[in-house]
């Protein structure tokens, strides 16, 4: 990816912050969407947001599924700039929401980690059964960890439910992520607006399941790496924070991926540090990896200010085409300043 940062937002906090909320999402209309509920094998329910691009088609198109970061919605800064790739280059859209994060809270005790892959692959099985066109996937930060998660552990049968994924600003080294985010200004922006809506929704998670975990224990929490120990963690198998962060991180995994694969990566993203980032040595071949120096977290700023965040969807969307087959059915590519 040939990324340059705009002279007048240097440095990555404000790459990441900037954009996020200020920065044009789109270059047509604001996104439509209409929303389906799906009830999950376990008696739970999802969401999922398809976009209204007002096109009937009459054959196959390419199907682009996006999905969310932690805490993260189809209306994220990042999912309306892939939404409005989609709608432009004639792709279908279809924004599935974690559980809890449609704005509703979820019937079951779990909620969703960063390596849920089961949850990846059921939605990619439903989604891959209604649409005959090419499928691509591309997640952000913590959806990016889980795609890839689900794309390792699958192998060879990830081909039945996608042609070629991407994973953005994600904190495959989620060790590293998570320490990263837990000090000085991370600690003090990003780990606080994280659990300003973490919290209260673990508490209506508990007033639903009483004894689900320590209440005490979760309101005296101050980072993610608390909140993780008290409720991540042990409402979703595993032993405390270390155990999560280690058997759900995707990047001891990337060399058993077997369809095509985009990792996706700022340097100076304030969130995952450069010397986590994986090697060429430590993917398999059907790997790429794009490391540009600049980009902040989910930013990617172009233009003049406010500026746009098109750039790193333009550039991911056009991989995941080439590489999936849909470039050969709807090839128009998108170039914007």
């Amino acid at each position: 990816m040939k990324y340059i940062a705009p002279r007048w937002l240097p440095g990555g906090q404000l790459q990441t912050i900037w954009p996020a909320l200020y920065a044009r999402r789109v270059f047509g209309p604001r996104p439509e969407y209409r929303r389906e509920r799906w009830d999950t094998p376990d008696g739970d329910f999802v969401d999922v947001d398809f976009l209204q691009d007002g096109v009937v088609a009459d054959a196959p198109r390419p199907l682009l599924v996006v999905f969310h970061g932690l805490e993260g919605s189809s209306r994220s800064h990042y999912c309306e700039a892939f939404a409005d790739l989609a709608r432009e280059r004639g792709w279908a859209c279809a924004l599935p929401h974690f559980r809890g994060c449609s704005g509703e809270i979820n019937r079951a005790p779990r909620a969703y980690h960063s390596g849920d892959h089961a949850e990846i692959g059921w939605m990619l099985q439903q989604l891959r059964a209604r649409h005959q066109g090419p499928l691509m996937a591309v997640g952000v930060s913590l959806g990016g960890n889980a795609l890839l998660r689900w794309a390792a552990e699958v192998g060879t049968d990830a081909a039945r439910s996608a042609d070629a994924v991407a994973a953005v600003c994600s904190p495959i080294d989620l060790a590293a992520g998570g320490h990263a985010i837990g000090r000085g200004f991370n600690r003090l922006v990003y780990t606080r607006m994280f659990m300003r809506t973490l919290v209260p929704k673990a508490l209506q998670k508990l007033a639903q399941h009483p004894g689900l975990f320590d209440r005490q224990a979760l309101l005296a929490a101050r980072d993610l790496y608390a909140f993780d120990n008290v409720f991540t963690a042990p409402v979703h198998g595993f032993r405390n924070t270390e155990d999560y962060w280690l058997r759900a991180s995707a990047k001891p995994l990337l060399h058993r991926i077997r369809i095509p694969a985009l990792v996706v990566n700022a340097r100076n993203d304030p969130f995952v540090p450069a010397g986590s980032l994986p090697g060429v040595r430590e993917v398999g071949r059907h790997v790429t990896l794009w490391q540009p120096a600049h980009g902040g977290h989910v930013g990617f700023p172009r233009g003049l200010p406010p500026g746009h965040v098109r750039a790193m969807p333009d550039a991911v969307g056009g991989w995941l085409a080439e590489h999936s087959g849909a470039l050969a059915q709807h090839g128009a590519q998108s170039a914007h300043g």
